[in-house]
């Protein structure tokens, strides 16, 4: 039968402190024998800034940058086909 968790008011606050202010990411309790006795926080930052000038963004859009990437194989020419590695 698995142990009831033991969560006391220092832990408590300790998950308060890693969620409070995150805006994006994940905050992941590690349990052993019942007990927490790890907080993980990873957070994302997230920045909506426009492409500086002279980019590929520019010249046609990340979109046409991503769509030339999948089309090219090895020689790194446009529209070779990828192939798989085995």
């Amino acid at each position: 039968m698995a142990k009831p968790l033991e969560v006391d008011e220092v832990w408590q606050e300790r998950i308060l402190e890693q969620v409070n202010g995150l805006e994006y990411g994940q905050v992941v309790i590690t349990v052993h024998d019942g007990k927490i006795v790890q907080i993980d926080r990873t957070e994302r930052k997230r920045y909506d800034a426009p492409a500086p000038r002279g980019t590929v963004a520019e010249a046609g859009g990340q979109d046409q940058l991503a769509a030339g990437n999948r089309t090219r194989g090895k020689s790194g020419k446009p529209g070779e086909t990828l192939r798989a590695v085995q």
